[in-house]
Formats: structure tokens, C-alpha cells, sequence
């Protein structure tokens, strides 16, 4: 297989989540390592984020990257966790 032409994609399958599962678990017993989760955790629907366009001042926004980075979290978590304790 030199190109990547020549892989029989019509035979190919997608993996289930609990092979994933298995892989995962099997990586981490053989070598040690765990494999981060990719994407964004599950909520509740109370919990789920409205996607809005808003605009802010950018040292408002340099801030939030700036403390993000420090907490190695998103800013877009660092301006939520900052309006929710102002309207607690």
C-alpha cells in the first residue's frame, strides 16, 4: 500500500464506542498511557449554551485568554465562569 488510493475503503467499518472503549483500556494497561476524551462532555438540559455573537472590548478578551491559558481552560469558560458568579 505506498498510496493512500489503494486502502479498500469499501470494507472499512466504523469502530463501536465499546471497542473504543477497550482499545483504550488496553493502551493504558499495556504502555501505561491514558487517552484523552475528545470532544465536549454531555449536559443536562438546563445546562446546554445558547451559541450568541457578542462583542467585547479587547482587553476584556486578552484578559480572559490570558487567565484561560493560566488555567488551561477556553476563555469563552473564563467569561462564563466570571458573568455566573456575578448574578449569583
Amino acid at each position: 500500500m505506498n498510496q493512500e488510493s489503494e486502502f479498500p475503503f469499501e470494507r472499512a467499518r466504523r469502530i463501536t464506542s465499546e471497542e473504543s472503549q477497550e482499545f483504550r483500556a488496553a493502551l493504558a494497561e499495556q504502555f501505561g498511557i491514558k487517552l484523552k476524551k475528545r470532544g465536549r462532555p454531555t449536559k443536562v438540559e438546563e445546562e446546554k449554551y445558547e451559541p450568541i455573537s457578542i462583542r467585547l472590548h479587547p482587553k476584556v478578551l486578552a484578559w480572559a485568554k490570558v487567565e484561560a491559558e493560566k488555567r488551561g481552560v477556553g476563555y469563552q469558560t473564563v467569561i462564563n465562569e466570571v458573568l455566573l458568579e456575578q448574578i449569583s
